[in-house]
């Protein structure tokens, strides 16, 4: 019963992965990211229940003692012993963890069926390897002081990880980091000179509710593993290893606490605000940094653990996405990989039992093993849809969205609003002073692509008329209609998402900021927009005062 309660709790850590993906993408990939979240559990966990359990099984068999009977890949199906069954379950939600946060990382323009394809191989057999040579492959997974599979042979003394920081967290961070990498960035998310454009997800709050779903969901993901918790004495239930299960949920929450305390502290230092998302997903990754050290490590253990987590996390996204130049949308490499990895190699310095170097080395060559492993699988199956030309969606898909174009749905079909990305290129000089041009003030107002506001900007600025007004607006024109489906019924969607571009000029020709919104917003498809230019009778500045040509 203990074991199935903290299932449950694990489980609902779905519901805030998918909060926290979908607050971070644009509004026009929600709907993609819930349903990867919903086929990663109702595809994986098939997957893991036919095939995966066996596979970690064989795996711990035979890097262990080197028998094995055929009938163990199986032996999950054909059991009758009720404790297995849950200790199954316990195992399927672990490997569903690992499962989710690669989506997280390939959001906006991975194919559902190459995510889908992915899933089922990491559950079937990417994860299971890894649980096989590190927790020997026990349908319960767990062992709360040291694993018992291959890299206990081979070291000699176990790679510790409690409940899944390196082998659930670190692997599915890892994976995500391999995966982006080989599918590449979104379109637009870095300029012809390497510069990034920042592309918001499209709501903080889901971003902030899906991480404290997933901190008390967390608390069944630590503290559950504590499976020991109950004994039978003379006939009577009495509390077992209660000691280890209050340590762990000690540490769970302090290290939960330093870690966004660290993702506070890294933002103020960096950029001087405290940055919301990032204390956010500091509070996750502090969680990971302790997961796999909770039952060994002394109470400022936790704090140090969860602390250096949450740090690291600015610093390692940056590296990621200016150095490496990896689109990790999610950041699920710096708070799952590089958090899982930083836990790991922490737990001997700060072990119940003191500094132990043999602990130091299992736990080196179990991050080493865990990671080459890992990005060798993943980077050869996300190959090999790229390869096929099925890893991505095409560049119209990607630009309308993957709602529409993989699901057939407008997730805000109401009151949506269309997404803006910024850009990323140097300071804008206003060109202020000049003469008025021939023909007097005028207005250019263009409707276009929101997605092509960045090189519109950047155009506009090149051509000396930086100041403009943007508008989100819907409507129609030679772009065709679209059909929306909800809960099976069709439906027409003939109002377009749309910016409309307002820039009013009387130092430059208006045909020059027309040349330059045309060059930002053409992508040579119907839907690109229109230009207008509009004489304007008078201008007034409310500051000075100044009218006319002076005032603009």
């Amino acid at each position: 019963m203990w074991v199935l309660v903290a299932t449950f709790l694990i489980f609902f850590m779905h519901a805030g992965f998918a909060m926290l993906e979908a607050g971070q993408v644009r509004s026009k990939n929600v709907a993609n990211q819930l349903t990867k979240n919903l086929l990663t559990w109702s595809v994986g966990v098939l997957a893991f229940f036919v095939v995966g359990a066996g596979v970690s099984a064989v795996v711990g068999t035979l890097t262990s003692s080197g028998s094995f009977a055929p009938t163990d890949l199986y032996s999950t199906m054909t059991t009758n012993a009720v404790n297995d069954w849950v200790g199954w379950l316990f195992g399927a939600v672990f490997a569903m963890t690992a499962a989710t946060i690669v989506s997280g990382a390939v959001a906006g323009r991975a194919k559902l069926r190459a995510y889908v394809g992915y899933t089922v191989l990491l559950a079937a057999v990417i994860y299971p390897v890894v649980t096989g040579f590190t927790w020997g492959g026990g349908l319960l997974a767990i062992n709360p002081e040291s694993a018992n599979g291959w890299i206990a042979d081979v070291i000699g003394a176990g790679f510790a990880d409690f409940a899944g920081g390196m082998i659930v967290h670190g692997m599915g961070g890892i994976a995500g980091l391999t995966a982006a990498y080989v599918i590449g960035p979104r379109m637009d998310r870095y300029n012809a000179d390497g510069s990034v454009n920042v592309i918001p997800g499209h709501s903080m709050t889901f971003a902030a509710l899906g991480t404290l779903i997933l901190a008390f969901g967390w608390y069944g993901f630590n503290v559950g593993t504590a499976a020991s918790v109950f004994a039978v004495e003379d006939g009577s239930l009495v509390l077992g290893a209660f000691d280890t299960v209050g340590r762990v949920a000690l540490n769970t929450t302090l290290g939960m606490a330093a870690g966004a305390v660290g993702a506070g502290l890294a933002t103020l230092y960096k950029t001087g605000k405290v940055d919301t998302l990032y204390v956010a997903n500091g509070l996750l990754a502090g969680l990971v940094g302790v997961t796999a050290s909770a039952n060994v490590v002394v109470w400022y253990g936790g704090i140090i653990s969860g602390l250096v987590a949450g740090a690291q996390l600015p610093f390692v996204f940056e590296f990621v996405e200016k150095r490496l130049k990896i689109d990790d949308v999610c950041a699920v490499f710096p708070v799952h990989g590089s958090a899982g990895v930083v836990g790991a190699l922490l737990i001997p310095f700060f072990h119940v039992d003191g500094f132990s170097a043999s602990l130091l080395a299992a736990q080196v060559a179990g991050v080493a093993v865990i990671s080459a492993w890992t990005v060798l699988a993943t980077g050869a199956v996300f190959g090999l849809f790229n390869a096929v030309g099925q890893a991505r969606v095409s560049p119209e898909h990607e630009r309308d969205g993957l709602d529409v174009s993989e699901h057939g749905v407008d997730t805000y079909p109401e009151f949506g609003t269309p997404d803006t990305v910024t850009d990323g290129g140097s300071d804008v000089v206003r060109m202020d002073g000049g003469t008025a041009a021939a023909g007097g003030i005028k207005m250019v107002a263009a409707i276009v692509r929101p997605d092509r506001l960045g090189d519109i900007k950047q155009s506009l600025a090149e051509a000396g008329a930086p100041s403009l007004t943007v508008t989100n607006v819907s409507g129609r024109g030679s772009q065709p209609a679209k059909t929306g489906q909800w809960r099976g019924e069709e439906y027409t969607v003939d109002l377009h998402q749309k910016v409309k571009i307002e820039c009013v000029v009387a130092d430059i020709p208006a045909d020059d900021v027309v040349e330059a919104i045309r060059d930002g917003a053409k992508t040579g498809e119907p839907g690109d927009g229109k230009i207008f230019v509009l004489p304007v009778e008078d201008a007034l500045q409310v500051r000075t005062g100044n009218r006319g040509p002076e005032a603009v």
